[in-house]
């Protein structure tokens, strides 16, 4: 659909771990449904709000949606928007940065400055 970045909100301990073990297989939610969901930029304000309000010890992975080949699918979500998922196991390599972060309790997000 886009060649635009796509990011994928996941706290700090969860990402560590994915590290370690070379491989992000997804937060439980992801598990869950069967594939890693992921927002736009312009998704990405509401998706904070929705489900990571108030939380701390946060990053922001931003991952080119190209990189992702077939197994990432834009499907229609909330009000129709389509957002991607993907349908398989996330590639560290194809996280092209990291940003620490934390979502206030009214949905803006925080940037930091340490990873």
């Amino acid at each position: 659909m886009t060649q635009a970045p796509i990011f994928k909100l996941v706290s700090r301990q969860l990402w560590r771990e994915a590290q370690a073990k070379g491989i992000f297989e997804g937060a439980s939610i992801d598990l869950v449904d069967g594939y890693i969901h992921f927002s736009t930029a312009e998704q990405l304000a509401v998706t904070a709000r929705k489900h990571f309000s108030g939380q701390a010890d946060l990053l922001l992975l931003e991952v080119d949606a190209s990189d992702l080949g077939d197994l990432l699918r834009w499907e229609p979500s909330r009000g129709g928007d389509l957002f991607p998922h993907l349908y398989a196991p996330l590639a560290l390599e194809a996280v092209r940065a990291e940003r620490a972060l934390a979502v206030q309790d009214d949905g803006q997000m925080v940037f930091q400055d340490s990873v």
